[in-house]
């Protein structure tokens, strides 16, 4: 059975019935769905394979194995789930997250965390803009490990806020200041510097590890 029958097969059988009703359920625009299953998940964002899966309570692998096995009771993959904030960071100027109050789970694949399979103090959040692209394309999904300041080393990348701005970029010190820094094709980024002693500086966490959507 191809990827695209099993899953709309999936979808019938859940309690939605239709897949319109679970494209409602799930987030995903039903000519998405539609367009997962008559390509069989071809060209599929990770984002809106993530929804599908949650919402259908099985694992990614689940939807994209090749063969037809019973998911549960025969695939070796095993994944977790960790808290994911929607809203947008930005990796261009520091732009105020709205809206992180209601933080949902997505399910990853163990086989993509690595060695941080399973790590509870990991949240996951979406890169906004172009300032790390070298490294993390725009609209990539990233996961922050909350580290103490003094553990980071130079060229660490982070997430971090000043005055409630939250940006990512990697970080340097410098004595008494703190850079951070851009790693962009775009010359037009720029460093910003400020002082270890500026209240408003909060350093959230370390990104370890990030997912890229291919086009």
């Amino acid at each position: 059975m191809s990827k695209g029958k099993r899953l709309e097969n999936m979808i019938l059988r859940s309690r939605y019935k239709n897949i319109s009703q679970f494209s409602k359920a799930a987030g995903v625009p039903y000519t998405t769905i539609k367009s997962f299953i008559d390509r069989d998940l071809e060209r599929a964002s990770i984002d809106s394979v993530l929804k599908v899966a949650n919402t259908l309570g099985v694992k990614i692998e689940d939807l994209v194995e090749e063969n037809d096995r019973a998911p549960e009771k025969e695939s070796t993959f095993t994944s977790s789930k960790y808290v994911y904030l929607p809203t947008s960071i930005s990796a261009g100027l520091p732009l105020t997250v709205d809206g992180i109050d209601h933080a949902e789970k997505i399910s990853v694949p163990d086989s993509i965390m690595g060695k941080w399979a399973g790590d509870k103090d990991i949240y996951m959040m979406r890169i906004n803009g172009e300032s790390m692209n070298r490294i993390i394309p725009h609209g990539s999904i990233i996961a922050i490990k909350p580290t103490d300041c003094n553990l980071l080393k130079d060229g660490d990348i982070v997430v971090y806020s000043d005055n409630h701005d939250y940006s990512v970029k990697r970080y340097f010190r410098d004595d008494n200041r703190i850079i951070f820094r851009p790693d962009s094709h775009d010359k037009r980024f720029y460093d910003y510097v400020t002082s270890d002693n500026n209240e408003n500086l909060v350093i959230h966490g370390k990104v370890v590890v990030y997912i890229v959507e291919l086009d």
